[in-house]
């Protein structure tokens, strides 16, 4: 029987602990993908006493082969294309601009859930340690990086307490650093690698978010406003 994590709690301490180097160091953000992600996330903010937000990105696949992205829509209304994957597969103007709508209502839907009025964090010129509950194809994640070097992040880290292999090799690719606690080879789903893998609902998201930001050190709810911008 695998080693598997208690909960997503208990896994984002152990991810805390491989990220340690980072504790209390200045102009680092820490961003969860919702929903799993998110109390994942929380338990390393709070742990190297960072600032927390909720980053939702959707990669826009390619028509008949939906786990290539030949995009990314993000937080903050950001839409990053690769030119030269959608030149290859030739995809048309309308066709991408649909799967373009589409990715960005799901964003603007999310944002809506889980942050309501407030502005995200702005993550120009930061160190970013993304984090996820798991990296399956990591499609997500690459988006989300994709997404975060367009919004001007410094660097990009990727954090999860598992991720198959041959993802994780792909997702160093494409960040500045990755973190994973464990990367087995035979991988079967995210879920299998937690005892209690239950759906959050938005309101659970909502109130980490909330909750980290009112545990912030009083430096940092000020710092973390002066980064803040309107979406």
């Amino acid at each position: 029987m695998h080693q598997v994590f208690e909960n997503r709690a208990e896994a984002g301490r152990q991810l805390a602990d491989r990220l340690s180097a980072y504790e209390g160091k200045s102009g680092v953000l820490v961003l969860g993908l919702p929903r799993g992600g998110v109390p994942v996330a929380f338990e390393v903010a709070m742990a190297l006493g960072l600032p927390l937000d909720v980053f939702t990105a959707r990669k826009v696949g390619v028509p008949g082969h939906e786990e290539l992205a030949m995009g990314a829509v993000a937080s903050g209304g950001v839409r990053v294309l690769n030119e030269q994957i959608v030149s290859a597969f030739a995809v048309r103007a309308p066709e991408l601009e649909r799967r373009i709508r589409i990715a960005d209502e799901e964003v603007r839907g999310g944002e809506l859930r889980f942050r309501g009025d407030r502005p995200p964090v702005d993550v120009h010129g930061s160190t970013v340690i993304l984090v996820d509950d798991g990296i399956a194809t990591g499609a997500t994640v690459r988006a989300a990086v994709m997404a975060l070097r367009a919004q001007g992040a410094r660097r990009v880290v990727v954090a999860s307490p598992v991720a198959a292999m041959d993802s994780a090799a792909d997702v160093a690719h494409v960040a500045d650093e990755t973190v994973i606690v464990r990367t087995p080879s035979q991988f079967i789903a995210v879920g299998a690698w937690y005892r209690d893998f239950d759906q959050l609902e938005d309101a659970e998201v909502r109130a980490l978010l909330e909750q980290a930001a009112a545990r912030l050190p009083e430096e940092w709810r000020h710092a973390a406003h002066r980064h803040t911008h309107s979406v």
